[in-house]
Order: C-alpha cells, then structure tokens, then sequence
C-alpha cells in the first residue's frame, strides 16, 4: 500500500490537515506501506517555502515520519506541461481568453449559471472561436486559460466511469476500521459511477497558475505509485474529474478512502481562511504530540 499526505503551503497546517495525514499514515503504517509526503505549490503566487518548512517541522514534532523524498510540485514543471501538451495534441484542450468578467456576462446572458463541483459551470465562449481568430490571438500573445473539452474527453473514453471507495477512519490503535460500508466486503470498497461532466470545460492551467490541482494530482498519484488516496469529503465531488483524467492518460486506478471533517465549535470545517488555530499555536501552549493527536481525531473542537 502506498498513501500521500499533500498539503499545500500556503499557510501553517491545523487539525484538519491532521485529521488527514493521520488517515493515509496510519493506513499505511498497519499494512507495511509506504506513506509520502508530497507539497502542492504549483499555485506560486500563494505559496511560501516557510510554510513548506514549517509543514515538515510540524509532521515530524507529530511522529507522522514519511518514506523517501518529499516531491515538491514546483519543481516539476515540465512534467505538468507534457501533459498539457499530449491533451492539446489530442485536440481535448482549447486556449479560453475569457476574464472572469466576461464569464460572469455570459452566464446572466444565458439567463443564470449552472453550478458544478469547482463552482459555475463555464458556459463554453471560446470553445466555439474561429480556429483563425484562436491563432491570431494565441500569436497576440493575449492571456488565457487552457481548458478540458469535457464533450470530447468523454467521447475519448470507453463508457462509464467508476471509483472504488473504501471509506471508514483508521483509528489510533491501528485496529479495525471504525465503519464499513454496509453489505461489503471488509477491504473491498463499493463501487461508485462518475459524473465529470458536472465540471463542464474545466480549467487545467491558466497564467498565474501553470497547471490545475485536478491536474497535477492525478499525474503526481500514477508517478509515485499511490494505491490509495485518503482525502476530506470535501474533496470526493474531484474523484469523478480525477477517475476521468486517469482514464484519459492510462495513468493506475487507486482506491479511494474520504475521511469525515474535521468540524470546529461552530460547526464549520477547520480551514485556513477562517484562521483555525495552528499546529504551531498548540505547541507553543504546551500541548503534546499525542493531546494534538487525539483531538485531530475527534469529532469537533472545543
């Protein structure tokens, strides 16, 4: 078995982020595996490498060790741009030159949006451009966004899509799972249909940022050998996208597990937005490894 934790550093990790290592490292742990620490900073107008060290800092006061070398997502662009460029060769990208105002007149034109995983549903302006008025602004040099031609890449894949959710927490003691899915097999998993196209023309690269999270997520999985990916519910709408990129590059199917959140006093999940209290602000009050432990575990927070 081999399980990531990928944080982004754009901030100091909380119990959240907690809550979500302790699930890939512990699964990982009990069965002879690997666990990986992976740092998503491929958005580089937000990320800072303090936050990158303060992460590994935290983890390692935590116990949670990680297996061979940390991969950083920013230095491995050229990956990601490979990518892109098999997509686009393969006609399933197009350049979107549409600013988020223009998107947002289109969408009341169209009398309303709809609304997808990622948020509204881009209504496909430049999907439709002259491809001479795409390569005259292309040369222009005009700033765009490179976007899935989400009716084509599913036309490029053979029928439905699925994914395999194992669910349930592994708990500290490293025994049983807390839950199973009724009416399957312990370690099966329950197959669950894809929708991809509730994303419509998704975004996979734009100009501040050189390729998606959806994008380089999947590639990053198939490259490391991740068998399972343990992740937030917030996260399981992405599946459906991901199960369709992995289809598309014939990149590994992993398992999935989507772990509960973790919910602070006001009943809304710990985020950095909404200044969850620091890893770092616990230690700094005395508390021990195994006291952040327990309550990254628990079901609220007082």
């Amino acid at each position: 078995m081999v399980t990531r934790f990928a944080p982004s550093p754009t901030g100091l990790l909380h119990l959240g982020h907690v809550r979500s290592a302790i699930e890939g490292w512990r699964r990982a742990r009990v069965a002879g595996g690997r666990f990986l620490l992976r740092i998503e900073d491929i958005d580089l107008g937000r990320c800072r490498p303090e936050f990158t060290a303060a992460i590994e800092e935290d983890l390692r006061w935590l116990g949670l060790s990680w297996d061979g070398p940390v991969r950083v997502q920013s230095r491995h662009l050229p990956d990601y741009a490979a990518v892109l460029d098999g997509l686009r060769g393969r006609g399933l990208l197009y350049p979107c030159f549409c600013t988020r105002a223009d998107v947002a007149r289109a969408v009341t034109a169209q009398g309303g949006a709809r609304m997808g995983p990622d948020g509204p549903v881009y209504p496909g302006t430049c999907r439709a451009l002259p491809a001479a008025e795409r390569a005259r602004r292309l040369r222009a040099g005009e700033p765009h966004a490179l976007r899935l031609d989400m009716a084509r890449a599913l036309q490029a894949v053979p029928g439905p899509l699925f994914y395999r959710e194992l669910g349930g927490s592994m708990p500290a003691s490293g025994g049983p799972l807390r839950r199973e899915t009724p009416g399957v097999a312990p370690g099966a998993g329950r197959l669950v249909r894809c929708d991809p196209a509730a994303f419509g023309d998704v975004v996979l690269a734009r100009k501040d940022v050189p390729a998606s999270y959806h994008l380089c997520v999947t590639h990053d999985d198939a490259l490391q050998g991740v068998t399972l990916v343990t992740r937030g519910e917030d996260l399981r709408p992405s599946t459906d996208l991901h199960r369709l990129l992995q289809a598309l590059m014939g990149w590994p199917e992993p398992l999935y597990a989507h772990h509960p959140l973790l919910l602070g006093p006001d009943g809304q999940r710990l985020s950095k937005s909404a200044g969850s209290r620091p890893i770092r602000a616990w230690r700094e009050a005395g508390a021990s490894p195994q006291a952040v432990l327990a309550l990254a575990e628990s079901a609220g927070v007082a």
